[in-house]
């Protein structure tokens, strides 16, 4: 079938796809059209990666949209997102306007009202839902990208009822569900109504086999030399081996050097594994390779001064890479890319790089098919269908006449055992996970708030038409959590029951707004309330004993930089130790009667209560964020500071006695205690090294606190408590420092490290900003007059031009002149890395 023959599809887009190559489409493509999909028809397409589906969500969508529409296109990684957005822009010159959205969960994104396609996670889709987002109700089409994810017990649920509430609200909608690996594709086809196009055609071979000894042995009973020097590792072998190239893939593509994809069980092994693999790619490089390496390198450096940086950075230089969610979001951009622009040679990594992202190979080599699994209690086999998403990486298209997926065994019988496991096995089907009590605690509470079911029935036929009940033949286990879980919503006041009818509370359409699972804000209810009835105590506690301790043990309240009143753009942010000074402008008779600390109920002058740790503890024992794990010497460490800092803690510490309770309540204080290494403005490095953590995992920590933390105040404000101590705690983790550069840190471009370089010049607020001397903002910025002109500009300077400032007063470590120089300490790109690569924002703007 070629582009013009298919119906209903816009003026240009068939002669676009002309001129991209397309003459004729991938059979797979050509079912989809047959089976309607460019005339509103459901489909679900189960083909294997690289075989055209995501030209099949196109042809939907565009003639969707061209009927008068409104298409949506699901995917479950923020990164994906961002990719898809990027491949659907080249529609924009024929009219189509193209958004995407991922973050900030509690708003309705009606900007996104005017957009014809968007792209948005299902978690960013399921908040639109609850925050009753009208363009919702214009949708016509929606697609699902890697569908089978609805087997994932942490983002399946997600993704199920959301596709429920989605077909709720326009009857007529169109689903296309896209996977390459579903066991049982016509389960979810009958689940969303919808035809069934299954397909393993590929537009190249996929070769799928097992090395051992000396020789890969293929599922087609063909073999392949792959010899191993003695004491040497397979995956070197067959990663040269690789590189080395085929005379006959010469021929017929006109390169003979394939890339590797190395998949591990661990972040620890994809860094081994990389830094291994670097002395095998380092011999297949050009000299012009090499230059732009070390360019990447530099760049990559640049992302965090963590020692995971330079890590990479070395690994980059020679040609290879390790990718896993430990690393900053820019490491594994700048790698994705490099490895798909063929200058990286191979990539070790774990399993994320199979969910979704476009990374093809010519071979993929998977080196560990076990994973350590805690319930099973050991090293526990991968499922197929994990390792083909892996597998499914190798071949790219119009690069490769074949893709080659190869498992390591290291005897006769692990080779059979291969083969049978996984070679020749089919993909298990996928299973709803709705019916586990966390996923169904949130789902009913946000199903009733946003008005799809009015009572216990009208929730149980809801639940009826997901795939959780188009697959279990045990209704009365739906029924029985779904009592469990509506009792548990109202024990907690976040539903009411009357006469048969559900109804969310206030603070009910609030949890479901802000996207917490219900008992994550029945936690942070309890510690605020506790903290406001045991104020006084607490107080005496703090005042009498030492007070909040610094990273470095010490005691500190900074002081803070009053905002400038007379200029909105400068109205910062008040610490809550101001307030309860007196020296705020929300400022009360009664707190100026009672601004001695005489009152025992009051915070005295030099307090701030509830304190950032104890905030920070208090959102991170919470199901919503994922807590750090008590490592050998860690129980004993963090009891001490327990009992040390007991009295910033929201809530009565467990007795040591309480096992279980009480290592989570330990291990809630190391997540804290890390947040407020952020916020004390200790180096990334040492934060890595400290807690064990990669770049990654800080700035997930930190973005899931600012969201927990935003929803707390949120909370505190619903409950009549002050949500001023919990505002502060936020921005100060949003920006990484201490209270007193809160107003300088917010400014865009400074960062934590240029506010505090700023402070120590004494330049302390942006207002003082606007009217310092420019040779000492210079001086502070380590003499980079691009980025001091553009922090100027940021703050509102009238003249931000530095064409009148001498250069004496740039500091001796850098000076700079055409804004080219880099300043490694400052961590990380900025908004625009291209423009200036010294740009550094704060780690509130990354993600």
């Amino acid at each position: 079938m070629h582009p013009e023959e298919v119906p209903e599809l816009p003026e240009g887009v068939a002669s676009h796809l002309h001129e991209e190559g397309i003459e004729a489409l991938y059979p797979p493509q050509a079912d989809a059209v047959e089976a309607g999909v460019t005339r509103g028809e459901s489909l679900v397409a189960s083909v294997p990666t690289a075989s055209g589906k995501t030209l099949i969500a196109e042809l939907a969508m565009l003639s969707s949209v061209a009927r008068g529409g409104k298409a949506l296109y699901i995917v479950p990684l923020r990164a994906l997102a961002s990719e898809k957005k990027a491949e659907f822009e080249r529609w924009e010159e024929y009219g189509f306007d193209i958004g995407v959205s991922t973050g900030n969960y509690d708003s309705d994104g009606e900007w996104l009202a005017s957009r014809d396609i968007v792209v948005a996670t299902s978690e960013k889709v399921d908040s639109l839902v609850r925050n009753g987002a009208a363009w919702i109700d214009d949708l016509t089409c929606v697609v699902a990208d890697e569908v089978h994810l609805v087997d994932d017990a942490q983002r399946g649920p997600t993704l199920e009822v959301t596709l429920g509430k989605l077909r709720m609200l326009n009857p007529s909608l169109q689903v296309v569900a896209l996977s390459a690996t579903v066991g049982n594709a016509d389960t979810v086809a009958e689940w969303l109504d919808a035809e069934l196009v299954e397909s393993t055609w590929r537009p190249i071979d996929l070769q799928m086999g097992v090395h051992y000894g000396n020789a890969i042995s293929f599922d087609n009973g063909s073999q392949r030399e792959v010899p191993v020097e003695s004491g040497g590792r397979p995956t070197a072998a067959l990663v040269d081996d690789a590189l080395a190239g085929d005379d006959d893939v010469a021929a017929e593509v006109g390169d003979d050097q394939g890339s590797s994809l190395v998949f591990v069980n661990s972040r620890r092994n994809a860094e081994a594994s990389a830094k291994r693999l670097r002395d095998v790619t380092a011999t297949h490089l050009t000299d012009d390779e090499r230059g732009r390496l070390a360019e990447l390198a530099t760049e990559i450096r640049d992302v965090s001064d963590a020692e995971t940086s330079d890590t990479l950075a070395d690994c980059v230089a020679k040609g290879a890479a390790f990718h896993h969610a430990g690393l900053a979001p820019e490491h594994r951009s700048i790698v994705e890319e490099a490895f798909r622009d063929r200058l990286v040679k191979c990539v070790s990594a774990t399993p994320t790089l199979a969910a979704g992202v476009n990374t093809p190979s010519r071979r993929v080599i998977v080196r560990d098919w076990r994973r350590y699994d805690g319930e099973f209690g050991g090293m526990k086999p991968l499922d197929v269908l994990e390792i083909h998403q892996m597998m499914g990486r190798a071949g790219r298209p119009g690069l490769d006449p074949y893709g080659e997926a190869v498992l390591l065994a290291k005897n006769s019988e692990t080779r059979d055992e291969l083969f049978e496991r996984y070679i020749w096995a089919d993909p298990e089907p996928v299973r709803s996970k709705l019916a586990a009590e966390p996923a169904l605690r949130t789902h009913a509470l946000a199903t009733v708030a946003s008005g799809f079911a009015h009572t216990r029935a009208e929730l149980l036929e809801f639940l009826g038409r997901t795939l959780y009940a188009t697959q279990t033949d045990d209704s009365g286990r739906l029924e029985t959590v779904t009592d469990d879980v509506l009792a548990y919503l109202d024990r907690n006041g976040f539903i009411e029951r009357k006469d048969g009818s559900l109804t969310a509370t206030s603070i009910g359409h609030t949890v479901s707004q802000l996207y917490l699972d219900p008992m994550t804000a029945a936690e942070i209810i309890d510690g605020l309330e506790w903290a406001s009835a045991n104020r006084g105590e607490m107080v005496r506690a703090l005042r009498d004993g030492s007070g909040a301790a610094d990273s470095d043990g010490s005691s500190a309240t900074p002081d803070g930089v009053a905002a400038d009143a007379d200029d909105p753009a400068s109205a910062g942010f008040q610490r809550a130790s101001e307030l309860a000074s007196g020296t705020g402008n929300e400022r009360s008779a009664d707190d100026a009667d009672d601004a001695d600390g005489s009152d025992p109920e009051r915070a005295p002058p030099d307090v701030t209560y509830p304190t950032a740790l104890g905030l920070f503890q208090l959102v991170s024992r919470t199901p919503d964020m994922y807590q750090l794990y008590l490592k050998s010497g860690d129980r004993e460490t963090y009891t001490e500071l327990c009992y040390e800092r007991e009295a910033e803690l929201l809530g009565r510490t467990p007795s040591e006695y309480e096992d279980v309770r009480f290592e989570e309540w330990l291990s809630a204080l190391k997540t804290a205690k890390l947040l407020e290494d952020w916020a004390d403005e200790v180096d990334e490095d040492r934060i890595t090294e400290r807690y064990g953590v990669g770049p990654g995992d800080i700035r997930g920590k930190v973005e899931t606190a600012q969201w927990l933390l935003g929803a707390a105040e949120r909370l505190a404000g619903e409950l009549g408590l002050s949500p001023v101590p919990v505002r502060e705690a936020k921005k100060r983790v949003e920006y990484g420092v201490r209270d007193e550069l809160l107003d300088l840190a917010g400014v865009r471009g400074v960062g934590r490290k240029r506010a505090r370089r700023l402070f120590e010049a004494g330049v302390e607020s942006r207002a003082a900003l606007r009217e310092a001397d420019k040779s000492v903002v210079l001086g502070a910025l380590r003499g980079r007059r691009k980025t001091t002109k553009r922090i100027l500009e940021n703050v509102g300077r009238q003249d931000p031009s530095m064409d009148d400032v001498a250069s004496g007063g740039t500091s001796t470590q850098s000076t700079e002149t055409d804004g080219s120089a880099l300043d490694h300490s400052d961590g990380g790109t900025g908004s625009d890395p291209t423009e200036d690569p010294d740009e550094q924002a704060s780690l509130g703007d990354f993600g």
